[in-house]
């Protein structure tokens, strides 16, 4: 085998200095702390709000004066009791906000019911200003706090060191997704495999066999061990590797067989010691259909009126450019396979469908998708509108009529549908979206399994919540231009 120092991307230094247990700990500490100091500061802004900054020695001041300084102690404690800063929950941006919402509002209700029993003269405008200003600042902080975080492991900078554990292809497809979602703060250092390779299939290094995964710990510095299915043959040899790794507080992750399933629709029910996963069916029902039409029907229609000034300039600039149609129209193939008439503004010369065949040579995309990172038939109006996806407005109008959602699969073209295998055609289960998971998970940068992928999760995990998410991720990705050409 290579030199350990191989494997170290360089030298000793590299290696981590602290313990998994000292790093974890002071992570809960600074998110605390930031907590601890939000919290002040809201609570101060708040009596400053209501101007008293000059207490007076009336029942509802003294109320005031002793009430506000014990709210901020009881949130720092229901944000501990509700998990707010554990480091298992701080990487998931949607669970940690949630726990920080469930641990305001129920000291928010406990306030409540307290002042009541109490007969307490706290002002109401005091309570509604506290935690709705209070909550808020909070959730400010800890998105902030995430987006420092998802740019400086972008960059390298405190990521967590791991080995991988399992067969070789599993052990490769978990490294592909670690490497790929940077912010989650993973860095892998090497596999441990059944069988003694010098490398995996996908280029990861092999630095032992899966029962020297304890030794390979102390050697390499890690911090974390991520076991892939069927690492281990025998419940006995999980269990031993479970309690040496726990001793030396190792961070220990085991990858389960089910995969693209949200967290939202599993639940581990034990069973005699054995961890039953319980799958919920997707939320296609009839009432999750009509909730879904409905913000469809508000937002398309919301938006239509609020970008009419950007669509009558970016028409403008399309009729000026050749004199040719400012409207594209493309077939496409929506709900259950229906086909729709599919709105863009132009943004290829007029005769561009004439000029694919010319070249289907330059493909640059694996699958039935076409793309090409410079397509020659795109004019310089065009170029622009598709850098900011102002060219996808009129489907606005699509989605108003019913034939897009504003959040779904990409819409495909017929001829696209026609390579589709049966696990494929799973997207045509739930209108097209003018944006999904794709759109906000690199764009034109996907391949095509990438592309199925992330749609096909999305039918299977469809929610409100997720929909919002994912239009608020639009924004930010369209005004940053990723992924787009």
């Amino acid at each position: 085998m290579t030199t350990l120092t191989t494997y170290l991307d360089g030298s000793v230094e590299e290696r981590v200095a602290h313990t998994g247990r000292y790093n974890r700990t002071m992570q809960t500490l600074i998110v605390y702390l930031i907590d601890a100091l939000l919290i002040t500061m809201s609570l101060v802004a708040v009596v400053a709000a209501r101007g008293l900054l000059r207490i007076e020695d009336t029942p509802t001041d003294r109320a005031i004066q002793f009430g506000i300084p014990l709210i901020g102690l009881a949130w720092l404690v229901m944000l501990y009791f509700f998990g707010a800063a554990n480091p298992r929950h701080l990487r998931a941006g949607a669970v940690e906000y949630k726990r920080v919402l469930m641990a305001s509002f129920t000291l928010a209700a406990l306030v409540g019911v307290g002042v009541y029993l109490l007969r307490t003269e706290f002002p109401r405008s005091v309570f509604l200003l506290t935690f709705t200003f209070g909550t808020g600042v909070l959730l400010l902080g800890r998105f902030l706090r995430r987006r420092t975080m998802v740019a400086l492991h972008r960059r390298g900078i405190g990521v967590t060191p791991l080995l991988v554990a399992g067969e070789s292809g599993h052990v490769d497809a978990i490294a592909k997704v670690l490497r790929r979602e940077t912010w989650l703060g993973y860095r892998v250092v090497g596999a441990v495999t059944s069988d003694v390779q010098s490398s995996t299939p996908g280029g990861l290094p092999v630095l032992g066999r899966i029962d020297e995964t304890v030794n390979l710990v102390d050697d390499l510095g890690v911090h974390g061990v991520i076991f892939a299915e069927g690492s281990f043959s025998a419940p006995a040899d999980f269990r031993r590797t479970a309690w040496q790794l726990e001793a030396k507080d190792i961070q220990m992750i085991v990858v389960p067989a089910v995969t693209d399933i949200s967290a939202q629709r599993l639940e581990i029910r034990p069973v005699a010691g054995l961890p039953l996963l319980d799958v919920d069916r997707p939320q296609a029902i009839a009432a999750a259909r009509w909730i879904k039409r409905t913000f469809d029907l508000i937002g398309s229609g919301l938006l239509l009126i609020a970008s009419a000034p950007v669509m009558a300039l970016v028409a403008l600039a399309i009729k000026l450019e050749d004199g040719g149609p400012v409207l594209f129209r493309q077939t496409r193939v929506g709900l259950k396979g229906q086909t729709f008439e599919c709105l863009k503004f132009r943004s290829m010369v007029p005769d561009a469908e004439a000029r694919l065949a010319a070249l289907i040579a330059s493909n640059e995309g694996a699958g039935p998708l076409f793309k090409m990172t410079k397509d020659p038939r795109i004019t310089r109006v065009g170029r622009f509108i598709r850098r900011f996806s102002l060219d996808e407005l009129p489907q606005f109008f699509n989605s108003f009529r019913g034939d897009m959602s504003l959040v779904g699969p990409r819409p495909a073209l017929p001829s696209e549908v026609a390579q589709y295998d049966s696990d494929a055609r799973r997207r045509l289960d739930v209108r097209p979206g003018l944006t999904g998971l794709w759109q906000v998970s690199g764009r034109s940068n996907l391949s095509w399994d990438d592309t199925v992928r992330l749609d096909l999760y999305y039918v299977d995990n469809w929610s409100l919540v997720q929909d919002l998410m994912i239009l608020a991720k639009t924004a930010r990705a369209v005004v940053g231009s990723s992924g787009a050409y």
